[in-house]
């Protein structure tokens, strides 16, 4: 009798188990168009965002600079050439904080090797 109780506290114990990992296991799906409207907002209403600078220097240059990273990472973060007189810079991103700046930042120095971040003048 005794083994008997024993074996169906192992199987009661055993299934308890089983569905506390099936529990820890879940994880919440969000919707693209939350991430989209999020993405949005932040564009709208964040001033304090970091960006990454890819050259300085005379347009055909920046044009080049700007062709070569689209090619290389296609639409993974915006990118645009800004004019400061007298010279072109090739920004990209806009990201929300430092970790993600210096996130991008370590994949794009693979490619261009002189980008660095900086945060934007109001």
């Amino acid at each position: 009798m005794r083994l008997f109780f024993a074996f169906l506290f192992v199987v009661f114990v055993s299934n308890l188990s089983i569905a506390q990992n099936e529990v820890a296991a879940s994880h919440i799906e969000v919707s693209e168009a939350i991430e989209k409207i999020t993405a949005t907002k932040f564009k709208i209403e964040n001033n304090d965002s970091y960006k990454i600078q890819l050259f300085y220097g005379n347009l055909k240059e920046a044009h080049k600079v700007l062709a070569s990273f689209k090619t290389t990472y296609g639409g993974t973060w915006s990118s645009k050439i800004k004019f400061e007189t007298p010279n072109y810079k090739v920004w990209v991103g806009n990201y929300r904080n430092r970790l993600e700046a210096d996130r991008a930042l370590m994949r794009i120095q693979k490619k261009f090797p002189s980008a660095f971040i900086f945060k934007p003048k109001k």
